[in-house]
């Protein structure tokens, strides 16, 4: 039996990757297995993949670590080929320090590497900038919030395990503020306004629906015309919450979809678009985030401009 106690590093941390970054050698469907099963507990009780573990939480895993690495380990569990290397030079860097990054991250670029992306995202090329000084004190240098794959501009990085601690808290409760620019279809009826309207859980598994329904999330996004036209209308936007896809979720949900958007968009539109202004991408870019610096809570703003593609769009479309 494995027991032990949640330290500070670790609170905010979902318990899912908890125990993946704890046993990485333990294949991921036998340690999913396992909280299915009830063999991870947390203060006693039955845990799930999802919850948000709390200093001072006590987690109870069945079985010891060896035996854990020893389980047998599918073909869909063995680690796939390391990715080919990334040129470094390539990281647009804005702001760094010892407790953080912030980078300009470019539309088609992942975050992480997920079903189909195996390399050459932003993971990789932040290690590979930061070299031997990625690792501190058992803590990889990692991404503190997200930033949809074709979506362009600021991501902050967490350099050290407090700074992710801090991250983790105020990207889960205090929502720094930030800033996105997108074109969308249509004219605006107004000059600015909110949307205030529920989203539905994004990653929420199969089980969880069938056991309680979906789980509706509150949303907020203000919006403003920057400039207008009586086909499309260039938006700033800022999100009082952090729900998957927001910005698109809710534009379109209010008649707006955003330009390039080939999961939510309106195709003809895109199509459009495409042929007419040149658009080969999603129309979405985060120009600015504001947060308290880790550590010592003074304010931090970082802004990243339009990238030239997306001005290139504008002038075609007469919006620049």
């Amino acid at each position: 039996m494995i027991e032990y106690r949640i330290e500070a590093d670790t609170v905010g941390m979902r318990l899912d990757k908890h125990l993946r970054k704890r046993m990485p050698n333990v294949p991921v469907s036998h340690l999913f297995k396992m909280i299915r099963t009830k063999k991870v507990r947390v203060n006693g009780k039955r845990a799930q993949p999802e919850q948000l573990l709390v200093e001072g939480d006590v987690l109870t895993i069945r079985g010891t670590e060896e035996q854990l690495t020893l389980a047998e380990r599918p073909k869909s569990d063995r680690p796939p080929p390391p990715p080919p290397p990334v040129d470094p030079s390539r990281l647009v860097i804005l702001m760094e320090d010892d407790w953080l990054m912030a980078v300009d991250k470019p539309s088609g670029m992942a975050v992480h590497t997920g079903s189909g992306i195996t390399g050459g995202t932003l993971v990789d090329y932040v290690r590979a900038y930061l070299g031997p000084k990625a690792t501190r004190n058992d803590f990889t240098a990692s991404p503190a919030h997200r930033l949809d794959r074709e979506t362009s501009g600021v991501i902050l990085v967490a350099k050290r395990r407090p700074a992710m601690v801090h991250f983790t808290e105020i990207f889960t409760h205090g929502h720094p503020k930030k800033r996105y620019l997108t074109l969308v279809k249509g004219k605006m009826p107004k000059d600015s306004g909110v949307i205030d309207l529920p989203l539905a859980e994004h990653q929420q598994t199969a089980e969880s629906k069938a056991r309680r329904g979906v789980n509706m999330q509150e949303a907020v996004t203000r919006w403003k015309v920057v400039r207008q036209s009586s086909e499309a209308a260039l938006l700033s936007c800022t999100i009082e919450t952090g729900r998957t896809h927001q910005i698109r979720r809710h534009l379109v949900a209010v008649g707006h979809p955003v330009a390039g958007d080939k999961k939510y968009g309106d195709f003809a539109f895109n199509r459009d678009v495409r042929a007419r202004w040149g658009l080969k991408r999603l129309f979405l870019h985060a120009e600015r985030i504001e947060f308290p610096h880790p550590e010592d809570d003074r304010k931090v703003v970082v802004e990243t401009p339009m990238p030239s593609e997306l001005k290139d769009v504008l002038k075609r479309a007469a919006l620049l």
